[in-house]
């Protein structure tokens, strides 16, 4: 159950909290809390399926930067499109 400290669609309050002590976003941090709670969702086996942002050309980092709606990624450069889309 959600604690009183947080909005009432924050699902796992402890996975929330350590994330966001690790430094994760509000929206990071309740989208990975959220995914852990749901028993349909296995976060921890997700990933590892994509290579690393480096191998990605420009193009690639913007078009993913649209979908994420980073703010600001017209004028990114390559390593700053991989800089925002690590931190998103």
């Amino acid at each position: 159950m959600a604690s009183s400290r947080h909005a009432s669609s924050i699902k796992d309050d402890d996975t929330y909290e350590a994330l966001r002590d690790d430094g994760a976003s509000k929206e990071k941090a309740a989208r990975i809390a959220n995914a852990q709670a749901n028993d349909s969702q296995k976060p921890s086996k997700k990933g590892g399926k994509s290579s690393a942002y480096e191998n990605w050309t420009k193009d690639e980092l913007y078009a993913r930067a649209q979908e994420l709606d980073i703010e600001g990624r017209s004028d990114m450069s390559k390593g700053e499109l991989i800089e925002a889309l690590r931190n998103s």
